[in-house]
């Protein structure tokens, strides 16, 4: 069934906790109701969200949001040492994460506890601990805005990087994500490299699915606030990538910068030492300032407006490029 609403309030779609409306407001729990809608037509910009972990509202939106609630898993494979599972775009995604580390289901578990729904996945190809969302994705099923035709986009089709899809680029704004099909395995080697995640995994007994689980998350709920406590957008900023001879001029001048190299002969830099270092955890504004365990994270300190984090983050990236002149590149999507 569609639900409709008018000058709709957007506080609880936005962990932020921002203060703002849409003109309207659709939510829609199957395809071929979505689909009805949209051969109807409507008027003005449109906007798709999921859960609200990756926005930014600093205005009210004058135009039409979607919100998908398909919340479905559906194993449409299982053969060999795959399992193909379609997930609806509206499933809380750790709850994803969690439902296949509990079938014994490899693949997802590095991504555990982070916040949003499906369709953002293969959006914004979300990762963690080494392992990107992109690399697990088989398929992602959509209807056009325009035409409501259905669509589907391949992995291949997708052109997945880092935190980089297609339909951040050419398709921004032009689909409705109803289905993700993810490729899993019954077995397969665990990721443990990145970061302190193995120490914590044995502290916990060994590689077990349910221990990495439960090791991701207890790393993630250290470094990052409840968005239930704290407003935020988790990672604010994406961590930077640089050449080689870039990094090594900038390790010469900083020897205890985080460097990873990667696999295309590009060096990834730590976004949150790099806003540390240029001293913001010390130097919050009113209503806002980066998390005090995680300088990645800007957090509205309470009655924050939309125009006050931009603000506040604008600064940050100024004085990143000024210290180190390496450019910040903001994670979140900004709704102006």
């Amino acid at each position: 069934m569609i639900r409709q609403y008018s000058d709709y309030s957007l506080l609880k779609h936005n962990t932020f906790g921002i203060e703002a409306a849409a003109k309207n407001f659709v939510e829609f729990s199957a395809e071929e109701e979505l689909a009805a809608f949209l051969r109807k037509g409507f008027s003005g910009p449109s906007l798709v969200i999921g859960g609200g972990s990756n926005l930014l509202f600093v205005n009210n939106f004058e135009g039409t949001i979607f919100h998908s609630c398909i919340k479905s898993m559906e194993v449409v494979s299982n053969e060999s040492n795959d399992i193909l599972l379609r997930v609806g775009s509206g499933t809380n995604w750790d709850e994803l994460v969690a439902y296949t580390v509990a079938q014994g289901w490899y693949g997802l578990e590095n991504l555990s506890a982070i916040p949003g729904e499906v369709g953002a996945s293969a959006v914004q190809n979300v990762g963690a601990y080494g392992v990107e969302a992109g690399e697990l994705i088989e398929r992602v099923e959509a209807l056009s805005i325009e035409s409501a035709e259905k669509r589907i986009f391949s992995q291949l089709d997708c052109r997945f990087a880092y935190r980089y899809s297609i339909f951040k680029a050419e398709e921004k704004g032009k689909n409705i994500i109803t289905h993700v099909t993810y490729r899993l395995k019954k077995s397969a080697p665990f990721k443990l490299s990145y970061g302190n995640l193995n120490e914590k995994v044995n502290e916990l007994g060994g590689a077990t699915l349910a221990n990495v689980r439960k090791a991701v998350c207890e790393i993630r709920n250290a470094k990052l606030p409840l968005p239930s406590e704290i407003g935020s957008a988790g990672s604010f900023f994406m961590n930077p990538v640089v050449e080689q001879e870039t990094a090594k001029e900038l390790l010469a001048t900083y020897p205890t910068m985080p460097q990873y190299a990667l696999t295309c002969g590009n060096v990834k830099l730590s976004a949150g030492w790099l806003v540390e270092q240029c001293g913001w955890k010390e130097t919050p504004h009113k209503h806002v300032g980066v998390y005090k365990n995680q300088a990645l994270v800007v957090v509205n300190r309470g009655g924050a407006t939309g125009k006050e984090v931009l603000e506040f983050a604008d600064a940050v990236v100024h004085s990143v490029k000024e210290k180190f002149g390496v450019e910040l590149v903001m994670e979140v999507n900004v709704i102006r």
